[in-house]
């Protein structure tokens, strides 16, 4: 079995639901027990500053207060993350690949507030999960493509870009992508 970990889910032209539609999904864990997933391109109305001022923790000196809040995906929406560089790991770290964690403790949170945080992080609301085969039974009715996971598409690809940007690494247009999937 090839696990999809460290591995970007490009939503299909098909899969037109509103929680996945033109969504990027980077996959944080797949096993036999199923998937965990953060969706990377789409924000919510939140920035870091409101999650830290939420949690009592210091607001004013942190660099990063502005940053945006991503809707991680439909599971806990009320669940705080952050996916960050793998210069450190806090208490409930999840390794993505060697140069990704994903973080699901408020101690990094802790960490940010007080300057000592990771280089560079994307907090999230909430995460994608798919029970044991689900996510391989979506692959099978072409509801996503499937690429390694590129940080250039994270750090340097503006949101409302990834989706036609990470389709490119497979190397299409995904607009000129047909709706309707066949299957041989």
């Amino acid at each position: 079995m090839a696990w999809l970990t460290n591995q970007f889910l490009i939503a299909m032209p098909s899969l037109t639901d509103s929680i996945f539609d033109r969504s990027v999904v980077l996959v944080c864990q797949h096993n036999e027990d199923g998937a965990l997933g953060i969706v990377v391109n789409k924000l919510t109305d939140l920035c870091l500053k409101d999650i830290l001022t939420e949690l009592d923790l210091e607001v004013d000196d942190v660099p990063e207060k502005e940053t945006p809040v991503y809707f991680g995906g439909p599971v806990q929406v009320e669940r705080g993350l952050v996916l960050h560089d793998s210069s450190n790991s806090w208490a409930a770290t999840i390794a993505v690949g060697s140069e990704l964690g994903l973080t699901m403790s408020k101690d990094v949170l802790e960490a940010i507030s007080e300057k000592r945080g990771p280089s560079w992080c994307i907090p999230l609301l909430g995460f994608s999960g798919w029970e044991s085969d689900q996510l391989e039974s979506e692959m099978q009715e072409n509801l996503w493509l499937t690429t390694p996971a590129d940080s250039s598409i994270l750090f340097d690809t503006p949101i409302h870009e990834r989706w036609h940007k990470a389709a490119s690494l497979v190397g299409i247009d995904i607009e000129s992508l047909s709706t309707v999937a066949g299957h041989a």
